[in-house]
């Protein structure tokens, strides 16, 4: 069985608070941390694991056992200053995806540069939208369409790589419908489905978010 991915989120404000629940809600192992008690006394109603802590610190990152976390989603973009920290110690503490908020495109590229592996814009991407788009490894963006339906762009797995769609029949063995191939910066909806497919191809899919984790 896989190992079930776990994450931490810092700072608890609206953004990090969707974030958190719907990780959650979907069955997700997640530490919810705020340098904030009172926020932190009102967030453990909701969120199991709920602690204050100063994430500037690298003696707390280390007694929280962030190491040990697959995903930090770092939700302070008011704050840069400790985003920056946040992310450094994270990436010391050798977490994988350390995933940041920021204010402006300048604060972006700071949070890059120290080493974050990718930065949102809240009035780009919601809390919601981001939780989904962890809980759907292996899918470079996902968009709902409505409470069940989702459409992802998904990289060619490897087996796949030099075999047709009807040879590998995906809607049949995983729900969804292709309606375009992407590779690069161009897209094409005119698919044929004789066309072996290469590993610089991206899959645009339509299905049924139940479905999405049986990839």
């Amino acid at each position: 069985m896989q190992k079930k991915k776990t994450y931490a989120v810092f700072g608890l404000g609206r953004y990090g608070t969707a974030v958190a629940r719907e990780l959650i809600d979907n069955g997700m192992e997640v530490i919810a941390v705020d340098m904030d008690q009172k926020t932190v006394t009102e967030a453990a109603a909701y969120l199991p694991v709920c602690k204050c802590a100063d994430i500037t610190d690298a003696e707390v990152i280390d007694r929280l056992g962030i190491a040990n976390i697959d995903t930090v989603i770092i939700s302070m973009a008011g704050n840069l200053e400790a985003s920056v920290m946040a992310v450094t110690l994270c990436k010391e503490a050798g977490v994988s995806t350390v995933i940041a908020k920021c204010a402006n495109e300048m604060h972006q590229k700071i949070l890059l540069r120290v080493g974050a592996d990718k930065v949102v814009f809240p009035e780009n991407e919601s809390g919601i939208r981001l939780a989904k788009s962890l809980l759907s490894s292996g899918f470079i963006d996902m968009i709902s369409l409505s409470k069940d339906v989702s459409m992802v762009e998904v990289d060619v797995k490897d087996e796949w790589v030099g075999k047709n769609l009807i040879d590998l029949n995906l809607r049949k063995k995983y729900g969804f419908n292709i309606v375009a191939i992407r590779i690069g910066q161009q897209v094409s909806v005119s698919i044929d489905p004789q066309q072996p497919l290469q590993k610089d191809m991206t899959l645009i899919v339509i299905a049924h978010t139940a479905k999405l984790s049986r990839l």
